[in-house]
Formats: C-alpha cells, structure tokens, sequence
C-alpha cells in the first residue's frame, strides 16, 4: 500500500513537470546582439579569474563548445547576408549562434545560466541585424512613421541632398525590423514544436523575457540626435517596450535592456549620453519591476582595447608600406607583418592579441567581453524570475 502512495506521488509529481509552461526567451537587436566574439578568442577567458569559471561552463569535458540539452533556439538575421535576411537557424544551444558559425554572442552564456538556474526546457527566439538604429529600422509603431528634423532638412540643402526622396525612402524603411522581430516570434509560437521537438502543446508556453542589445547606429547617427542629444532614443525604446508588449499579448514580460559599453568607463561623452538615455526609461514608474538596464561597461577589459588600437595603427602604417612597394607581393607582405608584430610587441602580447577577433564597436570580438556580457543578462532576468 504504501509503495502505491508512493507511486502515485511520483507520478503526479511527473505529471507536474510536464505541466508546467516552457520558458521563452526573446533576445532582439543589432550587431552585438549577433554576436562577433570568434570561439577562437574562447582561450583567453582560461587566464583572467574572473572569466575562466564560465569558461567551464562552455566547454564540456572534452573542451568542445557546451550543447545545452534544455534550452533550444530559433534565431533569424545571423544566416545569409547577416544584414537583411530573415534566414531561420534552429537546433539545441551552443556554440555558432553567432553572426556566424565560428561566432558567439550574448545568447550562448544567456541560455547557458539559464538553463542552470531554471532547471527546466528554455527557447530561446533570436532577432538581430547589424548596422539597424532604433530610430528607422526598430522604429516602434506608436512612433508613427520617420519624420525628418529641422537639423536633418538643413544638413540636406547644404549638401544638396534631395529631401523628398530621403523623406519616401524612410517613410518606407520604418520600423521594417520592428515587424520582422514581431512576425518571427509569433511564427515560431504558432508551432513551437517544429523547434523543440519534445514539446507538448498540453504545457503551453510563457513568455518569460526579453532582452534589447542595441544602440550603435543611433549612437553614431550625428545628424538625427545632434549635440549628443539621445532623448529621443530614450523615449522610443519607451515606445517599443509598450508595442512589443502589446503587440506579443504579454503585458508584463519583463524587458532587460543591455547598456551600451564600448570603450568601458573611459568612454566619450557621446557614449555616456546615450547610456543615460538607455537608463532613464527604465526607471520610469511604470517600468518599475519589469523592466530593467544592465551595464556592459563593466566588462569591457580596458588593456585589451588598447591592445587592439596599436594592432590597428600597426596594419595602417604596414599597409601604407605596401601601398609604395606592391611588388613584395602577397607573401612578401605577410611575411614583412610577421616580422613586423614580433618587433612591435612583446610574446606576452602577441598571445593576448588572439583574444581579439573584431574591432572595438563589437567588443573586440573578446569573448572575455561577451561572456560575461550574456551571463549577466541571465542573472538580470533571474532576478524577475523570483520574484514572479
């Protein structure tokens, strides 16, 4: 009798599990969100304590990139030209969900400590593009269509740009990304299965989260937020906020916004403006425990930067050498930039400048960057998750 309680017990315990709602995940923006981090650069996280534990985390026991056998993942904008397409990948987490598939991006430590903390299925749906602003690409539908500034109309009659049509070619162009986010995530919801293969309609699903990893091409935008001046970047990611929300019939799903952090804490003031911008939304009342900024900043490895600025001014002057001696040749060349990097810096250095893969705007492509990057969005995230 008491076996048959027992029984009972576990089999009704089972038959909650399986109950319970799948965790989903949407992860949206542009080239960061991508992700440009080589898992190549995955080496150089080994030696800093502060990174090597993740490193363990991905990488499983024969150093081969993590497979995540709970979390699954649809994502769109990385396949194809990276730029435009709507190419789907799908497949279990790992490594490759990146702007390519020698690449990661915050989605890979994102899904990793989520599916350590949850303990249960996650999906995660991906949507990025580079080079999109939120401003014309993300533009939001409340926004209403991109209207030119006084400051823009004036940059255009002083170059003699034709203002009618850059007006009929943005009008047409707002918030086209804004809608590929929205179709693909109610595409994938529309049958979940075709995804995550062991999912069962019966359990439903729950819109859990949404992260937004954005903010360059509206950062480097100098005719539409002049002066620095990126209120009006904060009051559309209010905006979008609202639609997605509405639009996702999920009016509560809580927002993690990633604060832009190139160049870290010595970074210009155009950056730290529209950081500000970023935050000062997300503290609007009501916004207020569902939506929250989490600084990149931080992780951004100050040494590492200014590694990769004399890489870059080392290239410049060695391909100005090549420009006035083509006949070396293509091997004469790099056999001159080999000689040139083992004078230039020292082996310590040379080592750590395989830690970069990408220039500054992408976080070097440092893996040591997007790690932690991607793990602390999962930590921002758990933090609703306890309190729901």
């Amino acid at each position: 009798m008491m076996i048959a309680v027992a029984l009972g017990l576990m089999v009704g315990t089972a038959s909650q599990v399986a109950a319970k709602p799948l965790k989903v995940f949407i992860l949206a923006g542009q080239s960061n969100m991508q992700g440009h981090a080589n898992v190549s650069t995955l080496d150089s996280m080994a030696d800093d304590p502060k990174t090597a534990p993740i490193l363990k985390e991905m990488r499983d026991a024969h150093g081969k990139p993590t497979v995540c056998d709970n979390v699954w993942i649809s994502s769109v904008g990385c396949a194809g030209d990276g730029w435009s397409d709507v190419i789907e990948q799908t497949g279990k987490l790992t490594a490759g969900f990146g702007a390519s598939p020698a690449e990661i991006g915050p989605e890979f430590t994102f899904g990793i400590y989520m599916e350590k903390a949850l303990n249960e299925p996650i999906l995660l749906i991906k949507t990025s593009w580079g080079g999109r602003s939120l401003c014309l690409d993300f533009r939001p539908p409340s926004a209403g269509p991109y209207v030119l500034s006084d400051f823009e109309l004036a940059r255009f009659k002083e170059r003699n740009i034709d203002a009618e049509k850059e007006r009929a070619e943005k009008t047409k162009d707002s918030g086209v990304f804004y809608r590929h986010v929205i179709e693909h995530v109610q595409k994938v919801l529309a049958d979940i299965k075709r995804v995550v293969p062991d999912y069962d309609p019966k359990q439903g699903y729950e819109l859990a989260g949404f992260v937004w990893f954005q903010g360059w091409n509206d950062l480097v935008n100098t005719w539409r937020y002049p002066r620095n001046d990126y209120d009006e970047y904060g009051q559309l990611l209010a905006m979008f906020i609202h639609d997605v929300r509405r639009d996702l019939s999920a009016p509560q799903m809580p927002f993690v916004i990633g604060v832009i952090g190139v160049d870290g804490r010595k970074a210009g003031l155009n950056i730290q403006a529209l950081r500000r911008a970023q935050v000062a939304r997300t503290l609007l009342p009501e916004f207020k425990g569902n939506v929250v900024a989490v600084q990149t900043a931080p992780y951004w490895d100050d040494d590492l930067g200014a590694l990769q600025q004399r890489s870059e001014k080392f290239n410049a002057k060695m391909d100005q050498e090549f420009k006035k001696n083509p006949s070396l040749g293509r091997a004469g060349r790099d056999e001159a930039c080999k000689k040139g990097m083992t004078e230039s810096f020292t082996p310590e250095e040379l080592r750590r400048l395989k830690g970069i893969s990408n220039g500054g705007y992408h976080y070097l492509g440092a893996a040591k960057i997007m790690a932690p990057i991607g793990k602390a969005f999962a930590e921002a995230m758990m933090d609703f998750q306890k309190t729901r």
